[in-house]
């Protein structure tokens, strides 16, 4: 596992620390800080829990961050085709860490964990702005309280 973080190339929006210690890099807290797009701005944290099958079976991935996001539903579970179906051996950290980058420049209504987010940026993208930044900036978003992360 050590080479394979030794190996990562991170997003300069993204940073890496590991909350059990350097010894423990099976487990680790990846922070993304997009620099384009809805979530411009937000502090978003996800662990990673990498098996000792890995890379036959791809890390677990849960976002820390409460966000108002159509990929990413209400308890933290991601919707990364990458880390599901898609996975394959050759893919790696770095290629989840790029996928869930890219989740924030462009998120997906199309394979929604959160269908009322879906349903609103697909519909009404100014209203799906404006209830991004209320959630980023710690609020209500319908009957759903938003911790600040921006």
């Amino acid at each position: 596992m050590r080479e394979y973080i030794s190996e990562l190339n991170l997003p300069k929006s993204t940073s890496i620390s590991f909350p059990n210690g350097k010894d423990d890099l099976m487990n680790f807290e990846i922070i993304v800080r997009p620099d384009e797009g809805y979530y411009l701005g937000g502090t978003f944290v996800f662990t990673f829990q990498v098996s000792p099958s890995y890379p036959h079976e791809p890390p677990k991935v849960k976002c820390k961050t409460k966000v108002y996001h159509p990929n990413i539903d209400l308890e933290g579970n991601v919707c990364l085709n990458i880390l599901r179906e898609d996975w394959k051996p050759v893919l790696n950290i770095n290629t989840v860490i790029y996928g869930l980058n890219l989740l924030f420049t462009q998120p997906n209504d199309e394979d929604p964990l959160n269908h009322e987010a879906a349903a609103v940026l697909r519909d009404n993208p100014k209203l799906f702005e404006a209830n991004v930044k209320r959630a980023m900036a710690g609020g209500y978003v319908g009957q759903h309280y938003f911790p600040r992360c921006a």
